[in-house]
Formats: C-alpha cells, structure tokens, sequence
C-alpha cells in the first residue's frame, strides 16, 4: 500500500489577517497572494490559509492543528462560535489518478499537488458555511411568510428588513469574491495533470452543484425581499395617503371654524 496523507480544512473565523500571520510566522511562503498564503514545513506537513476564514493542514496531527489554530488566535477576526470540519486524504499509488469515498488517489506528489488538493477541500468548507448562512436566511424569510399567511400583515419593519437585505447582499458578495467554481487556479494552467486534478476534485466535492444550490437559495431569498419591499411601499404610500387626508381635513376644519367665528 502507497503512502497516505491527511488533509483537514477548518473554518475558524469569518475572515484571516493574512499580513499578520505572515509577518508572524517569519516564513518565507510558497505562494502568497491577497487572498490565500501556502507554506512548507518539510515533509508532507504543508499548511494553507485563506482570507475567507478557512485554514488547512497537512500531514498534520490534530495536537498540531489546535497548537497552530491557538498561535494564529489573534489574527481570526469575527473567530467562529462552531468550528466546521473536513477531513480526506491523499494516497499515492501507481497507475491512473481515482477520486473515492474519502480519498484521492494520485500517482505523484509534490507541493504542487498538495496545493490543488488542499485548495478544493477549503472551498468545499467554505460552501459549507455559505449553505448554513443562507439556510438560516430562509428559514428566517419563512418565519414572515409564515405570519403574512396567518395574520395578513408583514411582521418586519423597514429598517429590519434594510438590515436582512444588507446581511443578503453581504453574502452575495462574500461568496463572489472568495468561491472560486468558474475560475481555474492560475497553477494548473500549464500543467494538464494538476488540471485533471483540480476537475476531478471539483466534481469529488460536487462544489458546482453545491454551488447552484446556494445560488438557487439566495434567489428565493430576494424574490421573497421584493415582494416584501413592495408590501412596506404600499404601506408607507396608505400611510401618507392617510396623513394628506388627515391634513386636508384639519384645513377644511380650521376654514369653516374661521368663517363661523
């Protein structure tokens, strides 16, 4: 049996300071960029950090995972209240590269291969947390839909609704900017088996279709915030209507009450 490598992606916080962490560890990475920072401690110990909260280890033991996340801790901003988890593994094995249950089987590795590796595995746990969010959205938008059927009335302010279309669009934007499904990773460009790689574990992770979902959801969301922008617009206009008719009337009032006098 070929050798075995453990990969294990945490989500520890909404967001990374990748300067400070770099300025911290005082080593020099194998790639930096604004967004993710990969470094080599000998071996097949590789660690990969990204600015979207996610951190991934490899060929780590789980003393060294929680020594590791414990020395970043004042780098996480907004740390996470429940740690999401992944774990798979890289086998190395003569013969074609083969995607199974909980493993990856390849016939090389190196840096590069670690990196494409530990890459898929971190967007699969960051669509991990972007489905949670959005759950929770819709299962709040259900929570007034719910009251709109039984009562007739919409039970959000304008300003809380301001406020959920806000954390929507943040999401939105969050998920363009850190998900990755459409873009290939510049390192596989000019080499076809980190290409394979990479669609491979794209379609290991079901990440465009976990994608789509995600995209679905939100999509319902906003319908359901039009209808509702919509409900509170005729509702303002009924209550300006209102004021008008009000104000109208106390002129009328006032004339007839000067005339008399």
């Amino acid at each position: 049996m070929g050798k075995r490598v453990k990969l294990s992606a945490l989500l520890v916080a909404n967001q990374l300071d990748l300067k400070g962490i770099k300025t911290f560890l005082d080593l020099k990475p194998l790639a930096d960029t604004s967004s993710e920072l990969f470094y080599s401690f000998g071996g097949d110990k590789y660690q990969y950090y990204f600015n979207y909260g996610v951190v991934v280890f490899s060929g780590h033991s789980e003393e060294e995972i929680k020594l590791s996340i414990k020395t970043i801790d004042s780098f996480l901003k907004s740390p996470t209240n429940s740690l999401i988890l992944d774990d798979h593994e890289i086998s190395v094995e003569e013969g074609e590269m083969k995607f199974e249950f909980n493993q990856v089987v390849v016939n090389r590795l190196d840096a590069k291969v670690f990196r494409i590796s530990m890459f898929n595995i971190a967007q699969s746990v960051a669509l991990d947390r972007y489905h949670q969010i959005t759950e929770n959205l819709l299962t709040e938008i259900r929570g007034f839909t719910n009251h709109l059927e039984a009562t007739g009335k919409l039970s959000i302010s304008r300003r809380n609704m301001l406020k959920f279309i806000g954390k929507a669009l943040n999401t939105q934007n969050d998920i363009a900017d850190n998900i990755y499904i459409f873009d290939a990773p510049e390192q596989v460009w000019d080499d076809e088996y980190l290409d394979n790689l990479h669609k491979g574990l794209m379609k290991h992770f079901d990440l465009r279709v976990r994608f789509s979902e995600i995209e679905y959801t939100l999509r319902i969301i906003e319908d359901n915030l039009s209808v509702f922008r919509e409900i509170t617009h005729q509702r303002e206009s009924n209550t300006l209507e209102w004021i008008i008719i009000l104000l109208i009337l106390v002129e009328v009032i006032n004339m007839i009450v000067s005339k008399l006098l």
